[in-house]
């Protein structure tokens, strides 16, 4: 996780195959002193071929798209670029679709219909905190996990966490950054974000979103 300064300037990118959404997008952003659109794909190979040359903090990636669409792009972007926040964009508002992607590694799901301040929004959270949740995303995962709790889940639940894996655990849920963790329990950030990386070992979670998904379903926290 970074740590979001006022005088940050977030690089953007967004793959989307309606030149008019992209522009409207790129335009409200662009206008944000904090933000520089680094680059635009009209589907995933083409945004894919574009990261070899450009390295944006975030990406705007739409799922439904020619010749190689967003299902298929989040997790070859999480492969080759860990460090890229995706911001997954969809017209639908499908439960099983939201959670499958923050579970694959997607930072959030926001709808076309989303308007400029709350895409602005999202991608200062995912670039600062990893993640971004909102109704639709909490709706999505607390769906999912009604779902799982009726089949067999592969996440163990017997995982032995110490006190301090708990609080940072809780406090990740709070959506507190790294930083406000880090002064909280008195640690560096640095140590923060290897407690972060070996929770989600010991969880067999991926993602923020499978962190937070365990916590619930392990009573950690209550949503």
């Amino acid at each position: 996780m970074k740590n979001y300064e006022p005088n940050t300037v977030i690089k953007v990118a967004i793959a989307d195959d309606h030149a008019l959404f992209r522009t409207g997008v790129k335009t409200s952003l662009s206008s944000r002193k904090d933000i520089q659109m680094v680059a635009e794909a009209e589907n995933g190979m083409q945004l894919l071929n574009l990261l070899k040359h450009v390295q944006p903090d975030v990406v705007l990636l739409d799922i439904t798209m020619p010749i190689m669409d967003g299902l298929a792009t989040l997790p070859e972007i999480k492969k080759l670029y860990p460090g890229i926040k995706v911001i997954m964009l969809s017209m639908h508002n499908d439960h099983s679709m939201i959670s499958k992607m923050m579970e694959i590694g997607a930072n959030s799901y926001l709808t076309k219909e989303s308007g400029s301040e709350m895409i602005y929004e999202a991608v200062k959270a995912v670039y600062d905190q990893d993640f971004f949740f909102n109704d639709l995303t909490n709706k999505a995962l607390l769906s999912g996990l009604r779902t799982k709790r009726t089949a067999e889940s592969s996440m163990p639940m017997d995982v032995q966490l110490n006190d301090k894996e708990v609080t940072i655990l809780r406090l990740m849920c709070e959506e507190k950054s790294t930083k406000e963790i880090a002064d909280i329990v008195d640690l560096s950030p640095r140590t923060v974000e290897a407690i972060r990386d070996k929770l989600k070992t010991k969880t067999g979670t991926k993602s923020m979103a499978g962190l937070v998904m365990y916590a619930v379903k392990a009573g950690i926290v209550v949503q």
